[in-house]
């Protein structure tokens, strides 16, 4: 009876002392990784509230990347993943792909191309798609002083234009190709690319619409503006893909699910990518990659 008495005590000063420990471990931020301009217009977006307070997309420092970050937060929320994020910033791009391969990354809040998804080779989960094959399309961004990329009247005239992108990102790769271009330049990293456009040593690339902005991406310096009324389709989905090898991997990833089907039935995925621009409504724009059968004459542009 004493043994007992004596272990019983032993086991309490353990659980007093440890359990402290344990709770905190528990509840520590998981990082995540991130482009610091991504990080900087994500915090001017939030403006200090909360992503799962976000119902209106239409606004300012509003981007894809943004948008895949609230959506994201709100469908873990949803599905009930309560830990918290700890937010590393810097010059990070395909890096995160390395982190998420080998666990050490949760989570990338920047969609992926289905594509893209094919080169993980099983390590990640993916999710469902949170912009659907054939919603999505793309400006024709250039330096607002190279007129020959804003002087574009028929598809013949990018055969005196360059662009820029890398094979990593399959599906821009692959539309690009497809363009009768003079030449597809490859660079790995994102940031060299609107620099090099910016500096007009290539005449465009394709990046996400920014209607609340102009359809312009300024950052440090650097001005790139779309060209009015084209667009581009890239006949992809896209997903959140979830580290198989992190701790929290699979506990996310069927949280991460589950809050985007309540999202998806309310409607609330498709009202966020569209309010904000990126699944644009189809009025008078030129899709300069669809067939003759769809909706405009390939050879021929709006003067």
């Amino acid at each position: 009876m004493q043994f007992g008495k004596k272990w019983f005590c032993t086991f309490f000063l353990f659980y007093c002392v440890c359990t402290p420990f344990f709770v905190a471990s528990q509840s520590e931020p998981i990082a995540i990784y991130l482009r610091d301009d991504v990080y900087n217009d994500y915090k001017r977006f939030l403006g200090g509230k909360e992503p799962i307070q976000v119902k209106d997309f239409n606004t300012k420092f509003i981007r894809r990347d943004v948008v895949d970050m609230i959506i994201a937060q709100q469908a873990l929320h949803l599905g009930g993943f309560t830990k918290t994020f700890d937010y590393q910033v810097g010059k990070i791009n395909f890096r995160n792909t390395r982190l998420l391969e080998k666990g050490d990354l949760l989570i990338s809040f920047d969609s992926y191309w289905y594509e893209d998804t094919k080169a993980f080779n099983g390590e990640v989960f993916i999710s469902d798609p949170v912009i659907r094959k054939g919603e999505y399309f793309a400006g024709i961004f250039a330096s607002p002083d190279n007129k020959a990329v804003f002087n574009i009247k028929n598809l013949s005239d990018f055969n005196t234009l360059t662009s820029v992108s890398t094979p990593r990102w399959r599906t821009d790769w692959h539309t690009l190709s497809q363009l009768p271009l003079k030449e597809l330049i490859r660079e790995d990293e994102w940031l060299s690319q609107v620099r090099m456009v910016s500096m007009q040593w290539v005449d465009f690339m394709l990046m996400p619409l920014m209607p609340e902005m102009n359809n312009e991406y300024v950052l440090e310096g650097i001005k790139l503006s779309a060209v009015p009324n084209m667009l581009v389709l890239l006949d992809d989905s896209r997903h959140f893909v979830v580290s198989k090898l992190h701790p929290d991997g699979l506990r996310a990833f069927k949280a991460l699910q589950k809050g985007l089907k309540i999202l998806r039935e309310k409607g609330a995925i498709e009202k966020a990518y569209r309010q904000a621009g990126f699944i644009p409504q189809l009025n008078d724009q030129v899709i300069i990659n669809l067939p003759l059968t769809r909706k405009l004459v390939q050879n021929s542009f709006p003067k």
